[in-house]
């Protein structure tokens, strides 16, 4: 054997002997918040942090925020679907309409502040009633946060009637309903744009909750903070962590499992707790800046929350007028959530 073929032999015995790298699957994953936000470095990064490691590194997810790919916050939905990215968390009341169904888990009186059971409740309803909602997208988890509060800028909110005549900034529509049924008028628009729209003075306050105040820095803005006797809030917002779902159909068993496992009830217990200590975090930066912390007592809860019945309502009517049974919904959503809470 001549020297040359010998060497080509040693060539094709070492390719052949070693093994075959693993194919990888860089993914991006856009979103509306910096990064100073909780949601991005306590949540989205330990995450997809979370995914590389279950998929043995096969998975790398860089995470983009602040919309640094391009677009506006109510467009993430959109780009998930069409494959301008691989991956979104994004609020689904930026979309009014999309998510009908899912909307029930924002409802006052639906949503009663236990923001790990609302998850729970989501999951366990997901595939036999939420799921159609979804198409385009394959969802990774649903949640919410710690619930709707009025953050005001020099208007000391004591009764209902105390925001007549009030514009509040509203997260979503059935936020914007709560705020109507209080007698304020609620103006639509992306958080990130809050800060200028009440320097500007386009709002007199917000329907939001208290995780946002450190990284919008609110504490300098806001002078109120309203609640409820018991943490008692005004509803909530459901978020979507999604992926394209040509994207999840293209990966493989082993990958999918790895995402589902980063997504599981635990991962939902944990997310819960994060924005239940973020928010307690935020009403303290508040009341170390001298900001008012005023909770309805008791005895006067009920006249902050009786509104909220015709919220309700209005919601099942809207719903079932596009063929959706809204009261079945109500009903169910509740069970859910206090079967989760057990």
């Amino acid at each position: 054997m001549s020297s040359k073929i010998a060497l080509s032999a040693a060539a094709l015995t070492a390719m052949l002997s070693t093994p075959v790298a693993a194919q990888e699957y860089e993914l991006k994953l856009h979103h509306f918040l910096g990064e100073r936000a909780p949601a991005h470095s306590q949540m989205l990064v330990p995450w997809a942090e979370r995914v590389e490691e279950l998929s043995d590194g096969v998975v790398s997810i860089e995470v983009f925020p602040s919309m640094t790919l391009g677009g506006r916050p109510p467009e993430l939905v959109s780009q998930a679907r069409d494959g301008v990215v691989d991956l979104v968390w994004t609020l689904n009341g930026y979309t009014p309409g999309l998510f009908p169904r899912t909307e029930v888990f924002e409802l006052p009186t639906v949503f009663v502040n236990d923001p790990t059971a609302t998850n729970l409740a989501m999951r366990a309803m997901f595939d036999d009633q939420l799921a159609e909602e979804y198409a385009g997208l394959e969802v990774m988890f649903l949640h919410v946060h710690a619930g709707n509060g009025m953050q005001m800028v020099d208007d000391e909110v004591r009764a209902p009637a105390d925001l007549d005549g009030l514009s509040l900034r509203t997260p979503s529509r059935s936020g914007a309903w709560v705020i109507e049924a209080l007698g304020a008028t609620p103006v639509a628009m992306p958080v990130p744009e809050l800060p200028q729209a009440l320097s500007r003075g386009v709002v007199d306050g917000a329907l939001i909750p208290w995780e946002i105040i450190p990284p919008l820095r609110l504490q300098e803005q806001t002078d109120y903070q309203i609640e409820g006797a018991g943490m008692a809030r005004l509803g909530t917002s459901v978020f979507q962590v999604s992926m394209n779902k040509g994207t999840w159909d293209s990966l493989p068993d082993e990958v999918q499992n790895a995402f589902r496992e980063a997504s599981n009830e635990d991962w939902l217990r944990e997310v819960g707790e994060l924005w239940r200590g973020t928010d307690n975090f935020g009403i303290g930066k508040e009341n170390e800046d001298g900001n008012t912390h005023f909770v309805f007592p008791d005895d006067e809860k009920a006249a902050l929350l009786a509104p909220m019945e015709v919220v309700v309502d209005r919601w099942i009517d809207e719903v079932s007028d596009a063929g959706v049974d809204g009261d079945a919904l109500v009903g169910a959503a509740r069970d859910a959530i206090a079967a989760a809470g057990n």
